[in-house]
């Protein structure tokens, strides 16, 4: 649904803090499904752990935050005068290890949404079993 393309039009984020890679599935001011592929490659496998590659659970939790603000941002037309903070987490749980190689699917769905802020409830798994898990908030805030 969006691309590399339409990711970068959307969020500030840049190599290598960039944890979206595609939009597969969005209902505006509702949800969405993205997805991150997990290479072997990313930088933070170099020490989290040498030997024993695993993606950090703050970088999971980042990831959702990321697709919740394209989400967030889809139907400004001025999103490039926006910036989407996170803001705050809840009950967030981590269930198993993601590794070099998985493909993380991102899932929010929208609990509250007010103008400028939103709570989502936000889900990454790897082939159907859930690798973490949490209540994102974020709010959006203009750029100075």
């Amino acid at each position: 649904m969006l691309d590399i393309k339409a990711i970068l039009d959307s969020l500030p984020h840049r190599y290598p803090f960039l944890l979206v890679d595609r939009v597969v599935e969005m209902t505006p001011g509702k949800r969405i499904v993205a997805i991150k592929n997990v290479t072997f490659n990313e930088p933070f496998f170099q020490g989290h752990f040498p030997g024993e590659p695993v993606m950090p659970g703050v970088l999971i939790i980042e990831a959702l935050a990321q697709a919740g603000a394209v989400l967030m941002l889809h139907d400004f037309a001025d999103r490039h005068a926006k910036l989407v903070y996170f803001t705050g987490i809840d009950d967030a749980r981590f269930r198993r290890v993601v590794v070099p190689g998985d493909r993380l699917r991102l899932t929010l769905d929208v609990l509250r949404l007010r103008s400028r802020a939103c709570r989502m409830k936000a889900v990454a798994d790897v082939e159907g079993e859930v690798a973490a898990e949490a209540e994102i908030f974020s709010a959006m805030v203009d750029r100075s």
